[in-house]
């Protein structure tokens, strides 16, 4: 079974996330809204199927990353999300919360060893994606 197949987005705290936003907007290009910016993509083995990965900054405050201490959070696309959270808890992995279903897919989340949040996320078929 594959695992993760590939980087849905990248998550990190900052002290003011209007300001980074605007930062990376006039000086990389990164024209994102109050929830980040989508970077859209092919998949290798389907061109017709689009992909995205997520960057967004988050206040620094924000609980989301909970319970990591960390200031980032990496989301990993993932094919079968299920089988995979089945996978883990047989060897000892802990899901993190209640698994969640929105429309664009179903999310977890699992810490790593050294207690970073990681999410998880089985995206829907691109076709159904509503922010596509």
């Amino acid at each position: 079974m594959k695992k993760v197949t590939g980087i849905g987005g990248i998550f990190f705290k900052c002290k003011d996330s209007g300001a980074q936003r605007e930062w990376y907007r006039n000086h990389l290009g990164i024209d994102a809204n109050e929830y980040g910016f989508t970077f859209k993509w092919r998949h290798d083995d389907d061109v017709q199927e689009v992909g995205y990965s997520q960057w967004s900054p988050f206040k620094a405050d924000t609980e989301y990353f909970s319970p990591s201490e960390q200031p980032f959070m990496i989301n990993y696309r993932v094919d079968d999300l299920d089988a995979l959270l089945t996978e883990l808890a047989s060897e000892g992995i802990e899901q993190v919360g209640e698994r969640v279903i929105e429309e664009n897919g179903k999310f977890a989340w699992v810490l790593d060893p050294e207690g970073n949040k990681i999410e998880l996320w089985e995206p829907v078929p691109s076709k159904d994606d509503p922010y596509l």
